[in-house]
């Protein structure tokens, strides 16, 4: 909470300080001690060990690394309040005169924690002119209960059949077994962290908060660039508006810039040499589309896109899970036939049977039907009875959430470490 406190107080000042000597070459003081102060705390937060890792196994030096506790939510709140920073510098926002009103902003609970990163422009009217409506209200509970669903009913369930496959050693593993795994592991993080910016946004909208959709359904993808334009949209816009816009965008260097900011994007992710791996391997993907194949691939079957884009993206997602890159090399071996392990095995057999009905309802909770449904029964229905439906689906989800939380001990949120 300190150090959170701290960044805020930087920041406001900051902002004040560029907003006093706007139009003048200094007012960029500003900005360079955002950074500075920014970007330091999160390296050493989060990135110092694995520094000093990387030097003592270069150099053979033996420096003591570090045992610093990982403070929660700092991916996000540095990277809020870098981004009001670099907008009151540019002239599209006015610096917030009172500390309370810009505290609301960066902590507040509901995106606090995991996210999504929210812009101060967003939301600073409703900062300072917040109005209470019942249909807000309501409209929050029903996204948060459908928020918590997702994380407790889908995602927990993939998780735990994620960690059972994918944690076998090649001697007990299966090809099959261990693309199963994988593939529940990409159901897990989809729900996971769209079922918090969920309740994110359903919290924020009880409270007067209009949020920005984070999540627009991804695994409907037809491509790479498409899946990025819908999975954690405020990360990717954030890069996007601060990083690969100001080193040239389109216009300048545009191979590099896409490298560089997909090499931050996955360091961004934790401090591992494994995330660098995953977002290069986007990256390098991207720009096979957009230079290689990018007309190829609009002439395919729109089935086939589909087929495309899940193959890397769950593959990519093996790069992120593991995080120890001699294991992560066994697994992609294993998975194309090259470990020399069975296609398929009893575990493999049994957990299928066990979960089928719920494997095919968590495939189909990933393209929009709910909300395609709502739509319908709008035009179909007199609005009280779309409210019903609203209300009793809300209530359904709530609880059966409820009923899973009570009798498991497994409720971990992927994206708190990051």
């Amino acid at each position: 909470m300190v150090l959170l406190l701290l960044s805020a107080l930087v920041d406001y000042l900051n902002g004040l300080f560029i907003e006093k000597h706007r139009g003048t070459k200094i007012s960029i003081l500003g900005v360079y001690v955002t950074l500075l102060f920014n970007l330091g705390i999160l390296a050493t937060f989060k990135y110092s060990k694995f520094f000093i890792e990387n030097v003592n196994a270069i150099a053979g030096t033996s420096f003591a690394e570090p045992s610093i506790l990982l403070p929660v939510g700092i991916s996000f709140y540095v990277f809020m309040s870098i981004s009001y920073t670099l907008d009151v510098y540019r002239g599209e926002l006015k610096a917030q005169r009172s500390f309370p009103d810009f505290l609301v902003y960066i902590a507040n609970f509901h995106h606090l924690v995991a996210g999504p990163i929210i812009r101060y422009g967003h939301i600073a009217r409703e900062i300072e002119e917040r109005l209470f409506r019942i249909e807000d209200f309501s409209s929050g509970v029903s996204r948060f209960c459908l928020g918590l669903f997702k994380k407790v009913c889908i995602a927990n369930v993939a998780g735990q059949l994620a960690t059972q496959f994918l944690d076998q050693g090649a001697g007990t593993a299966s090809v099959a077994g261990w693309w199963f795994g994988i593939v529940m592991f990409s159901l897990q993080i989809y729900f996971d962290f769209s079922g918090y910016s969920d309740m994110a946004l359903g919290l924020g909208r009880m409270f007067g908060f209009h949020y920005r959709e984070n999540f627009e359904h991804p695994y409907t993808a037809r491509s790479i660039t498409d899946f990025w334009r819908r999975w954690h949209i405020s990360l990717s816009s954030f890069f996007r508006d601060y990083v690969y816009i100001p080193l040239g965008g389109n216009r300048h260097w545009q191979v590099r810039n896409i490298l560089v900011v997909w090499a931050l994007t996955g360091f961004w992710h934790g401090a591992s040499w494994n995330f660098m791996l995953w977002g290069t391997y986007f990256g390098l993907l991207l720009l096979a589309e957009k230079f290689v194949f990018k007309a190829w691939l609009d002439r395919l079957p729109t089935i086939f896109q589909h087929g495309y884009a899940l193959f890397f993206i769950v593959l990519g997602w093996a790069i992120f899970y593991f995080t120890d890159l001699v294991k992560l090399v066994t697994f992609l071996e294993g998975i194309f036939g090259l470990g020399g392990l069975p296609l398929s095995n009893l575990e493999l057999v049994t957990a299928l049977q066990r979960n089928a009905l719920w494997i095919v309802f968590a495939a189909l909770a990933c393209w929009p039907l709910r909300a395609q449904a709502m739509t319908w029964a709008a035009g179909r229905f007199r609005p009280g009875g779309v409210a019903v439906a609203e209300m009793t689906s809300s209530i359904v989800f709530f609880l059966a959430s409820v009923t899973l939380l009570v009798g498991s001990t497994y409720n971990p949120f992927i994206y708190f470490r990051f």
